[in-house]
């Protein structure tokens, strides 16, 4: 069932109608037991109304037992001649009765209250002694009657209980719907609102069932906002970016092809070789940046942090060389597992290498050390300026360049490795090498085997 508001109905429906069965129930019994004491109270009143009259010897035997049937109720024909009265002497010669009663005996017992079944029918009976005529009398209705005056009055109790129970539904039913109106009301105003509207929702005062719902949902248009915010950014600076190397590619080849000699030409050439490189760089690291906002959180998984470095080696190799610097790696012997997403993982680690590699000049070298305690640190050392203090809390800016940073740089590399780490629960931190340079740290989060 998917309808909040038939669940609702169906549930307090249920919870009410047992509650309704239960009184009914309840109702049912105690009417019985309350028309059943009067009915018996009744008998013992006609028994001993019978005794006393004989007592004082103001009727003869037979009048006395006919003096019961008085006690009809006048209102209820159908109930008339209910009760009936035997009178017995204490040896079992039965020396009167009322016109209604049976032939046979109504009781056995010597006192009180009796049920017994006469002529095949069954009678309830109160039986009282006067020890002074030495007689017994005895008063009994047939239980057949009993049961359907008691019938008669639980019935009438019950059918305006049974037509309540529509109306319960109906006014069930309208509750509910007034218990959800805000929620409807809520439902509205995001229906309503365009693409563009992300301020906090403002349904009115909301319940405080709805405040939860209403706090997530403020909060996710945060997000929102500023994920358009950074695509906004992205945009601009991408363009602006891209603008410069392209601009520089078109001017040196139209230099190549009006260049009057060889020498200027191969300039020329040079320039645009350079200028495709740097433009080829950005877009990889654009699309690596477009690959890590999209990529979900995920921490899962294992890798060999030696295969993820020694497969970032083999990656920028050629740019090393390029560049004429070295690439050291060192780690230990043992494997060092460690968790989270492989491929974000290189991604980062790249990033951070390669902007090393950027960073050093030529002859010197980037060196890579992993250590295994708590959890797995990769240690990337470059012999380079370092990081201007100034620019320290920047660094991982998207587009964000230091003072000192080299020629050809975009100034996403360090901010792609620090989102991509921050997907998989990893750090990454800053300072400055000693002797000069940087040194950046990777801390993984290690699996032990």
């Amino acid at each position: 069932m998917t309808s909040i508001r038939a669940r609702l109905f169906v549930i307090l429906l249920i919870a009410t109608g047992l509650i309704w069965f239960s009184a009914v129930w309840w109702i049912q019994h105690s009417t019985r037991t309350e028309v059943e004491g009067v009915l018996d109270a009744r008998l013992a009143e006609a028994a001993q109304m019978v005794s006393s009259l004989m007592s004082d010897q103001r009727v003869e035997f037979s009048s006395a037992a006919e003096a019961v049937v008085a006690l009809k109720d006048a209102s209820a024909p159908e109930y008339s001649r209910q009760l009936s009265c035997q009178i017995w002497s204490v040896d079992g010669q039965m020396v009167g009765a009322s016109g209604s009663a049976p032939e046979g005996r109504l009781a056995d017992a010597q006192s009180g209250y009796s049920d017994s079944v006469v002529d095949g029918e069954r009678w309830r009976v109160y039986t009282e002694v006067n020890q002074e005529l030495g007689l017994r009398v005895m008063v009994g209705d047939r239980l057949a009657v009993r049961e359907r005056l008691v019938a008669d009055v639980t019935r009438g109790l019950l059918v305006p209980a049974l037509a309540i129970l529509p109306v319960l539904a109906g006014l069930i039913w309208l509750s509910v719907g007034r218990g959800l109106a805000p929620l409807d009301r809520m439902a509205q105003t995001l229906a309503e609102r365009s693409a563009d509207n992300l301020e906090p929702v403002q349904a009115g005062p909301l319940p405080r069932e709805l405040r939860p719902m209403g706090a997530a949902l403020d909060a996710l248009f945060d997000r929102v906002a500023a994920a358009r915010e950074r695509e906004r950014n992205f945009s601009a600076y991408a363009a602006h970016e891209l603008k410069t190397p392209l601009s520089g590619i078109k001017t040196q080849a139209q230099i190549a092809a009006m260049a009057p000699d060889e020498e200027t030409r191969r300039h020329a050439l040079s320039q645009i070789e350079r200028g495709v490189a740097r433009t080829d760089r950005m877009v990889r690291q654009l699309l690596e940046l477009a690959a890590v906002d999209g990529a979900s959180a995920e921490s899962e998984g294992v890798f060999e942090v030696a295969d993820v470095l020694a497969h970032v080696r083999d990656m920028l190799g050629r740019a090393a060389t390029a560049k004429g610097v070295k690439i050291r790696l060192d780690h230990p012997n043992a494997p060092a597992m460690a968790s989270g997403n492989a491929t974000l993982a290189a991604m980062a680690l790249r990033n951070v290498v390669e902007n090393a590699i950027v960073a050093s000049p030529p002859g010197k070298v980037v060196e890579i050390a992993v250590t295994v305690a708590q959890d797995v640190s990769i240690v990337v050392s470059d012999e380079g300026a370092g990081i201007d203090d100034a620019d320290r809390g920047r660094i991982t800016e998207r587009f964000f360049r230091g003072s000192g940073a080299p020629d050809g740089g975009s100034g996403l590399g360090l901010s792609i490795a620090k989102a991509a780490l921050v997907q998989i629960g990893a750090d990454l931190h800053f300072q400055r090498r000693a002797g000069g340079g940087e040194q950046v740290t990777v801390k993984l989060a290690r699996v032990r085997g």
